[in-house]
C-alpha cells in the first residue's frame, strides 16, 4: 500500500493524480484518498479549511473512472420506474385523475 508520503512526494514533483495512481499500482481515486485523507466522490462537500490540505483539488470525482451518463437512458432504468409506478397505488390513481382533466392545473 503506497503511503501518504510517496503521494505528495510525486504530487511537489509536478506528476498529477493518474499518473501518480499509475506509478504506485493504485486506482487514481485512491491515490487522491491517501495523498489528502479526503475520498474523490466528495471534496467539494468538506468545509473550506478542510479542502486547504495538499493535494486537494476542487474536484476530484473525474478521479473514480466512472463515465459520466444519465442513468434514465438505461433500459433496466426505465423498467424499474414502471415497475415502481405500476406497484405505487396513489401514483396510478393520481395519473387516472390527469388523464381526466382537459387542462393541467397550474400551482398557486
Amino acid at each position: 500500500m503506497p503511503t501518504r508520503q510517496q503521494v505528495r512526494r510525486l504530487l511537489e514533483q509536478g506528476h498529477d493524480y493518474p499518473e501518480i495512481a499509475r506509478r504506485l499500482g493504485v486506482p487514481a481515486g485512491q491515490a487522491y484518498l491517501i495523498g489528502t485523507g479526503m475520498p474523490a466522490d466528495g471534496g467539494d462537500s468538506y468545509p473550506p479549511a478542510e479542502r486547504q490540505r495538499p493535494g486537494i483539488l476542487p474536484s476530484a470525482q473525474h478521479l473514480l473512472g466512472l463515465a459520466a451518463e444519465n442513468p434514465t437512458t438505461k433500459e433496466s432504468v426505465l423498467n424499474w420506474i414502471k415497475a415502481r409506478v405500476t406497484a405505487d397505488a396513489q401514483m396510478q390513481a393520481a395519473a387516472q385523475r390527469r388523464d381526466r382533466r382537459e387542462e393541467p392545473q397550474k400551482l398557486p
